[in-house]
């Protein structure tokens, strides 16, 4: 589309702006299976909870982990800098709004700590759940050793945006390629938004690829930086990466995870319906009555020392983790049961199987489907 006589743009579609068709033949809800698996590790839901302080304790991945999904724990969060994060958790919760950015960023000062690294990861692996963990592009290099030895199962590198070809004149970047390579692990990388970016990135040899910025409802990116690609136009994008990497790879499938922007479940299930193969989500989960951030939301890049790109968010609680997932639901804003309404959406269009429900069809509204 012509945006001026100099500049164009595609034209690009977030979630609001698409609806999933109905097919003329219906399921029982109850024969849809939603379980993924990434590698060696099986879930009996397609549900990461993201790496951030305000959902993710070492509790709260223990318990996602017993209730069919994956929660990723941040080792840049609180739960390595403190011993004991509680007082400070409840700190920023009792903050005002005009407070609330500098106090993040005075208490996210405090250095991360090693040995908080190896005994958060232990915490979780006793409990006999699978452990995911996340560190920045910037701190891999620094702490992967360490979240290697305490037995991490799935290592998360997430930041705002990440690429295969990061340039910079004052310090070696990470060399993806050869780090994922030499691992043990399984990886999953990302965000990005473009086929290009994700192709490269799938050629590291991750076995997941995050969509998005990070952040979800809480960021500011696109505010900050003027960095913003719709999340149905990014996940489709991916999807075809996806598609054509396993033609040049020879059959290699690389995992593709929207990550962010989702905020019920319909936006979910548009997530799968536009080619994810699993979703990361979590102000969904800050609503939780265990959510660490006692109702309150925010992701690292509201605490960045520089150009903070993220807000603290007064969400409320709704409800427990397990009703959040699995119901019953007393609302009817898709907040609440968000396995049964993703269950559902399949049934409805036909579908039983995740990976054929990729293929069903979407419409684009003239105007938001939500207005």
């Amino acid at each position: 589309m012509e945006i001026g006589r100099g500049k164009s743009g595609r034209r690009a579609y977030a979630f609001d702006d698409i609806g999933i068709v109905p097919s003329r033949r219906t399921r029982d809800p109850e024969e849809v299976s939603v379980a993924w698996q990434i590698d060696a590790y099986r879930f009996e839901m397609p549900l990461v909870v993201a790496p951030m302080d305000s959902v993710v304790s070492p509790a709260t991945a223990i318990a996602v982990g017993r209730l069919g999904g994956l929660a990723v724990l941040d080792l840049e969060g609180l739960w390595t800098r403190y011993d004991d994060p509680s007082p400070l958790l409840a700190e920023i919760a009792s903050l005002d709004d005009v407070r609330a950015t500098h106090r993040l960023q005075e208490i996210y000062a405090e250095p991360i700590k090693e040995e908080l690294i190896g005994r958060r990861i232990a915490e979780i692996r006793e409990a006999g759940v699978t452990v995911a963990a996340r560190l920045s592009p910037q701190r891999t290099a620094q702490f992967h050793k360490a979240v290697i030895d305490a037995g991490v199962d799935l290592f998360v590198i997430r930041g705002t945006t990440v690429s295969a070809e990061h340039v910079s004149g004052r310090a070696e970047p990470l060399n993806l390629k050869q780090f994922i390579y030499e691992l043990d692990v399984p990886v999953i990388v990302g965000g990005c938004s473009t086929y290009t970016a994700a192709l490269h990135l799938m050629r590291t040899g991750a076995a997941g690829v995050l969509v998005g910025f990070g952040g979800g409802s809480g960021h500011t990116t696109r505010t900050v930086l003027g960095v913003a690609v719709p999340m149905a136009t990014a996940v489709a994008d991916v999807a075809a990466a996806r598609r054509d990497y396993m033609d040049e790879s020879g059959g290699r499938y690389v995992h593709v995870i929207a990550d962010g922007g989702m905020v019920n479940s319909g936006d979910i299930a548009k997530a799968f319906a536009c080619g994810s193969d699993a979703v990361m989500v979590g102000s969904p989960f800050a609503r939780s009555s265990e959510a660490p951030g006692g109702g309150y939301h925010w992701g690292s890049e509201a605490h960045h020392g520089d150009v903070p790109r993220g807000t603290r968010l007064d969400l409320g609680t709704i409800g427990t983790m397990e009703q959040i997932l699995h119901g019953p639901s007393h609302v009817a804003d898709g907040s609440m049961n968000l396995i049964g309404a993703l269950r559902r959406a399949m049934a409805t269009s036909g579908y039983t199987e995740l990976k054929e429900f990729q293929r069903v069809q979407v419409v684009v509204a003239g105007r938001r489907l939500n207005d």
